[in-house]
């Protein structure tokens, strides 16, 4: 038996298969561009236009970066659970009731979320990090980080700012036009949440969620309040 060339082989058999891997394995940007850029925006759209806001399947991306916790994003996408139940575009999905009883969301309207797996989930979400930090839409250090007291930053939530007209911050308690808190502290970045509940329509001129005009105290409450929900979605 020949040894040395029998050794040779292998080392060839193992050099060939480890190249192979590599070749095989994609990079965050090549799995954007194969499975997100059809549905969300990575770029800054050069129209934020009415059109726009309504033709788009899913939400922007291009301030991910400034937007998600990247761990959970890791998570998330390789285990997409439900965070908008009317979807991206309300109007779509909502089925009027024929019995004049409250409006229903149509399963039919909405689509589930690809799957990734660990490796991809790992590279998307890197990459996703990366976006957002040149684009002036969040002040870091917005958010103060004050301890907020429970019970009122909950009745802000619920009752007195009307955030659970839309956003639910319990499973099957609140609205379902805008998307699930459930688990907003784990998603969600504090600064994020700060500079959005101050200005919506500084990432969309067009997006249906009002500015309320809240004083800083009551935005940092609510703020402080989402941070502290970190539960599983439905």
């Amino acid at each position: 038996m020949n040894i040395p060339h029998l050794t040779r082989l292998a080392v060839a058999a193992l050099a060939f298969t480890a190249a192979g891997t590599a070749a095989q394995a994609k990079t965050g940007q090549e799995v954007l561009q194969a499975q997100c850029v059809a549905c969300h925006a990575v770029t800054k759209p050069q129209k934020l236009d009415v059109d726009r806001l309504w033709q788009r399947k899913g939400p922007d991306l291009y301030y991910a970066g400034v937007k998600f916790n990247q761990p959970w994003l890791e998570k998330w996408l390789q285990s997409p659970t439900t965070i908008r139940p009317a979807g991206v575009m309300v109007a779509r999905a909502v089925k009027a009731s024929a019995d004049k009883g409250p409006d229903t969301i149509d399963p039919a309207a909405l689509s589930p979320h690809p799957k990734l797996d660990k490796d991809e989930a790992a590279a998307v979400a890197a990459e996703l990090m990366k976006l957002g930090g040149d684009a002036g839409l969040v002040e870091k250090g917005g958010f103060k980080n004050d301890p907020p007291n429970a019970s009122m930053a909950s009745l802000l939530f619920a009752k007195l700012r009307g955030c659970a007209s839309c956003h639910s911050a319990k499973p099957g308690n609140g609205g379902s036009s805008g998307p699930e808190m459930v688990d907003g502290g784990a998603r969600l970045q504090p600064d994020y949440v700060v500079a959005y509940i101050k200005d919506p329509q500084k990432f969309d001129p067009h997006v249906w969620m009002p500015r309320l005009d809240l004083n800083d105290a009551d935005i940092q409450k609510l703020a402080g309040y989402i941070t502290t929900l970190k539960g599983e979605p439905k």
